[in-house]
């Protein structure tokens, strides 16, 4: 990993193609050899031509190279990944299909689940979600995996993404029988497929934080989709933040767990894909419904 830098407030979506040198080196380490990037993005999309195992919207350098970096460039994986993929989108189209996501603010509203604008000491994103509270009478399973699926395909537009990965942290505080019902294998499933298996975005750890015996119930429904290597990625803290603190420095944590932080709000993250035309053009190819007014000229609103 990168050594660590200063803390940069940012909700701005960094999709410049050329990476930094500390994670160039990274990205060196990993498998991406300048020298050989051109031949391994070919034979790729040669292996999806020959195969035909998906049929991907787009076969450009960009878009390939991020299936490549999830799977440190072996090309054979890289080819699986984005046939889980397309299998994935295949699958769950009411995920995306027909979804305003400039309009899924209500997650945010309520607390639920949160992108800061900052990364961790490695780099890599960190993604909050605070399941205690989600009130299931209002607001639908299925908003959560749309939330959580948006999050991911604008996180894998970020090259640094590609190279470094993202983190999640799961507070699970209030987390009641109300909350476990609406858990089942088949959703359990989904979202190791979202967050592990599936996406061209590697999550390097999860870390759950204030589970109680709910939680233990709802863990063996996650339990049969887990091998060994993902249960490797997998942190039970409990309510001991210095666990917690032993994986992320408390300088990139909120106050609530122990950092320096303030909250930041998901609509800020929101307001930053709205007014981005580049993800937003990519969001619209991936099946999103972008409203005419949500691309315009108006200038990023202030961080």
């Amino acid at each position: 990993m990168p050594e660590a830098s200063p803390i940069v407030i940012s909700h701005v979506v960094e999709l410049g193609p050329e990476l930094s040198n500390e994670v160039m080196d990274v990205a060196r380490r990993q498998g991406e050899d300048p020298e050989t990037v051109q031949m391994k993005i070919q034979q790729f999309r040669d292996m999806i031509y020959e195969k035909g195992g998906c049929r991907p919207h787009r076969m450009d350098d960009e878009y390939l190279k991020k299936f490549l970096r999830a799977r440190f460039w072996k090309v054979e994986n890289a080819y699986k990944l984005i046939v889980r993929y397309y299998q994935f989108r295949a699958q769950n189209k009411n995920f995306y299909q027909g979804v305003h996501p400039t309009k899924l603010r209500s997650t945010g509203d309520e607390e639920i689940v949160s992108v800061a604008p900052y990364r961790d000491q490695n780099g890599r994103r960190l993604i909050v979600y605070k399941i205690g509270n989600w009130r299931p009478s209002k607001l639908p399973v299925l908003d959560l995996f749309r939330a959580t699926l948006l999050i991911m395909e604008v996180g894998s537009l970020e090259p640094a993404n590609q190279v470094l990965g993202a983190v999640g942290i799961f507070d699970l505080e209030g987390l009641a029988m109300h909350h476990a019902w609406q858990m089942t294998p088949s959703y359990a499933q989904k979202i190791i497929q979202l967050l592990v298996t599936h996406m061209p975005i590697r999550v390097n750890a999860i870390h759950f934080i204030n589970q109680g015996w709910v939680f233990d119930t709802v863990w063996q429904l996650f339990k049969p989709f887990l091998n060994e290597r993902m249960r490797e990625k997998v942190f039970m803290h409990g309510s001991d933040l210095k666990s917690l603190h032993k994986h992320v420095d408390p300088s990139r944590l909120p106050m609530r767990y122990g950092g320096t932080q303030p909250e930041y709000p998901y609509k800020r993250w929101l307001e930053k894909i709205k007014y981005n035309e580049k993800v937003l053009n990519n969001l619209e190819q991936l099946g999103y419904v972008i409203d005419p007014d949500d691309i315009n000229a108006i200038s990023d609103p202030e961080e």
